[in-house]
């Protein structure tokens, strides 16, 4: 699944191209795709056709287009969506959803929607007041509002986010008793962080995933956290990670985070740090990968 490094390319991406954009028509191709799209607010088509986009927000992996007054549009990746920018008139395969934009300095454009599993959605959804009263996600030039799509609301910060407040973090990761990694992939307590990026993490910061979260220090919360930042910030300067044809930014060019990986991927390989191979375990349906000599469960 994109983690928030990937989102974020695509995000940065599309700000450019979609802030202060008119939609002009909308082409629903798959009604699968508006799964979640509350049709309260009305049809899709006939809510977006005419509204002007403002900017394009995040928030850990998810991604909405402020609509003006209270609604936005929102965007699910899922296991395998793509949000492509083209040239009027082209198109990409599978395809779900397509936009016809016209921005005042780029003239018109395309915005594809295209998933291949359509685990992803778009929908149009209300805006809410954030919690905390900051803004609500990274939003690049764009003056971010204190307001976030009803879906994300549950959505917590992540830990690039300005907003975020470290020391009430640490202390809700303590107060759990799961396994250190579990609490890292709780998109309600940190958001952004997928299995690959986890990984990466803890093995920057010598920590072993199945470490009680209650049993650390807040110091060693604190450096791992940390470490999160920083795996994250080189992944998004390397364009993201892509082990699937699926994972591309808006012009479908894939990221090269994986040539840097240190555990994840890397079973049987020698540790970078001190060389013992690393280990391939099973973890919730998916893989860990540590070093057993550098990440030793205290």
């Amino acid at each position: 699944m994109p983690e928030l490094p990937e989102v974020e390319v695509v995000r940065r991406g599309l700000e450019p191209a979609v802030t202060g954009a008119l939609v002009t028509a909308v082409d629903v191709r798959d009604e699968r795709s508006l799964r979640r799209h509350d049709r309260t607010v009305g049809e899709f088509a006939d809510v977006l056709t005419g509204r002007r986009l403002a900017g394009a927000v995040r928030r850990g992996k998810f991604l909405w287009f402020p609509l003006g007054g209270t609604e936005a549009l929102v965007t699910h990746l899922g296991m395998s969506g793509q949000v492509l920018l083209r040239e009027p008139g082209v198109d990409d395969r599978h395809t779900r959803i397509a936009l016809m934009i016209e921005h005042p300095q780029h003239g018109e454009l395309c915005v594809n929607f295209a998933d291949q599993r359509i685990f992803g959605s778009m929908a149009v959804d209300r805006l809410v007041p954030t919690a905390d009263g900051c803004p609500a996600g990274f939003a690049g030039g764009a003056t971010a509002t204190p307001s976030i799509p009803s879906q994300m609301a549950h959505i917590a910060r992540d830990v690039l986010d300005p907003a975020l407040d470290k020391d009430a973090v640490i202390s809700s990761i303590r107060s759990r008793r799961s396994a250190i990694k579990r609490v890292l992939l709780d998109q309600t307590l940190i958001s952004g962080i997928g299995n690959i990026y986890a990984d990466e993490a803890l093995w920057a910061a010598g920590v072993h995933g199945e470490q009680p979260a209650s049993r650390m220090s807040r110091v060693r919360i604190a450096t791992l956290l940390d470490a999160v930042a920083e795996v994250l910030e080189k992944a998004l300067a390397e364009g993201g990670t892509s082990f699937d044809a699926q994972y591309v930014n808006v012009n479908g060019e894939s990221g090269y985070f994986a040539h840097s990986l240190n555990a994840y991927g890397q079973a049987g390989r020698p540790c970078p740090r001190c060389g013992e191979p690393i280990v391939r375990t099973s973890f919730m349906n998916r893989s860990s990968h540590f070093c057993p000599r550098c990440q030793r469960r205290r």
